[in-house]
């Protein structure tokens, strides 16, 4: 029987980079098809030359049994193969219906049929199990597990018959993500096949049929059984290697006479966090644990002053910092890596060097002007420092792969001699290599005295990286204490729960 979806041997080329060197892959209809790779392995490429992003220099897509070559993604669209990108290409100002059907509106003579387009949007919302979002209520009003239900609708009213979601649970907790797969099972039992992407290989086991696994561009593995490959098979096949999962420990115990870098006081924000009080050591890795929308994220921003805080303070090294004030939390030697970095964290059309540059500028400029080959020199030296690949500092760097982005984000703080470094999500959307690398890098940060704050959906990072964890339910800490003395089980029962241990 034909698949629903053969790729072979397809190649994209783009300037100086073979993108993608050989692809093959096979979906059938009615099958959960888990492509995986590390950043950089051509996942990227292969889901934009498929939804008509880009066009393949050579190889052939084969849809339905006719060979295809979509010339914008709105032909394929047209043709049932729709794609859920990791961040949604949602209006927020518009309602949830005119999301849905944007660009192929119910219409009379120009004019839109409101009502017709609200009625056929709750029907949609009803078959994904979601009849609690309002199909006149703007979309910017949801939460990240809602938007993601509008795009699936989205995708329905276009009778998709294959829906590429690429890390669809990289900003849910676990019950969204339960859910996430509840819809997903939906779609496979009425035929449609889904792409799923994830870095999380626990997930893969759960909601997977088969594997096809890319690296350096090219297909190392097709068809691999998700539920009874070893794990330690796919990372091989992804890295080329065999990646250490432990984390690493600190190089020696932390003195307990260690300086207080930061104590955060009776802090409340009105509507999202209330009396969040603790402090962080000289050498000490702090994770805060929780589900999404518990507040954390809030909390860390607060302390960075991106938002105001109602009540409390935020005291570095003995002194009150000035609420609400970004500039007088980086002249105090904080630095955010925040948990959306193309959107918040990068200036992605600008070179890398630039990017290790922009909070440190005044270091670099002499009568006005910036000593660009001082500015690269010191971004370049970081690079090298944290093995930033490729290590070009004039490289645009929206070109970079995620965990390589995150690494551009860290040096610009390690080049300003940050004193607390505050990670939210720091290995959101990064691959299993890249994780290494970067668990490593934080750990030798706290070894040479850097205090971190880091907040992980994570439970198993939470624990294994940091020295104590702070458990955050419904904006309040609900538990404190070292890493060592909490279990994952116990982290789900206070998050869920709220208990006070």
């Amino acid at each position: 029987m034909e698949p629903l979806l053969k790729v072979s041997g397809v190649v994209k080329v783009f300037p100086g980079v073979r993108a993608l060197d050989g692809v093959d892959l096979e979906v059938d209809a009615g099958e959960v098809h888990c492509l995986l790779g590390q950043n950089g392995a051509g996942k990227s490429t292969l889901i934009k030359v498929l939804s008509g992003a880009h066009r393949a220099d050579g190889g052939e897509v084969r849809w339905k049994g006719g060979r295809v070559a979509f010339p914008t993604p709105i032909a394929a669209l047209r043709a049932g193969l729709a794609t859920i990108y990791q961040e949604l290409d949602l209006v927020d100002g518009l309602s949830v219906a005119e999301n849905i059907f944007l660009g192929h509106e119910p219409a009379t003579l120009g004019f839109s049929r409101r009502g017709e387009m609200n009625a056929s949007a709750a029907t949609l919302l009803a078959r994904l199990g979601h009849s609690d979002i309002r199909p006149t209520q703007e979309v910017g009003s949801l939460s990240a597990a809602g938007k993601q239900v509008v795009s699936m609708a989205r995708a329905l009213s276009h009778d998709a018959q294959l829906i590429i979601m690429d890390e669809p649970s990289a900003v849910l907790d676990s019950g969204e993500v339960d859910n996430l797969f509840r819809v997903i099972r939906q779609f496979t039992a009425d035929g449609v096949a889904v792409i799923y992407i994830s870095h999380r290989l626990d997930e893969i086991r759960v909601i997977g049929d088969r594997v096809t696994v890319l690296k350096d561009g090219r297909t190392v593995a097709v068809g691999l059984p998700a539920r009874s490959t070893p794990t330690a098979e796919v990372v091989r096949l992804m890295t080329g290697r065999n990646v250490e999962y432990s984390f690493p420990r600190p190089a020696a115990s932390r003195s307990a006479d260690a300086a207080e870098i930061l104590r955060v006081e009776g802090l409340t924000r009105r509507g999202e966090f209330a009396d969040v009080s603790f402090s962080v050591h000289s050498g000490e890795i702090v994770g805060l644990a929780g589900l999404v929308g518990s507040g954390r994220s809030e909390i860390v921003e607060t302390v960075y002053g991106a938002r105001k805080a109602d009540r409390g303070r935020v005291v570095v090294d003995g002194k009150p910092l000035r609420s609400g004030s970004v500039r007088a939390a980086i002249r105090a030697g904080l630095g955010l890596a925040p948990e959306e970095r193309k959107s918040q964290g990068l200036l992605l059309f600008e070179p890398v060097y630039r990017n290790v540059s922009v909070s440190s500028l005044g270091r670099f400029a002499r009568a006005g002007f910036i000593l660009r080959g001082s500015e690269l020199a010191a971004a370049a030296h970081m690079l090298e420092q944290l093995d930033v690949r490729p290590s070009d500092p004039r490289r645009v760097v929206r070109t970079l792969s995620g965990g390589n982005q995150q690494k551009v984000v860290l040096a610009r703080w390690l080049l300003r001699d940050c004193r607390l470094l505050i990670l939210d999500e720091p290995t959101r959307g990064v691959d299993v290599g890249a994780r290494s690398e970067i668990y490593r890098l934080v750990r030798s940060l706290a070894d040479s005295g850097v205090g971190v704050l880091m907040v992980s959906s994570e439970i198993p990072e939470v624990l294994g990286l940091s020295d104590r964890v702070l458990v955050v339910r419904e904006g309040r800490v609900v538990h404190e204490g070292a890493a060592a003395e909490i279990d994952e089980p116990k982290v789900l029962d206070l998050v869920m729960e709220g208990a006070v241990a």
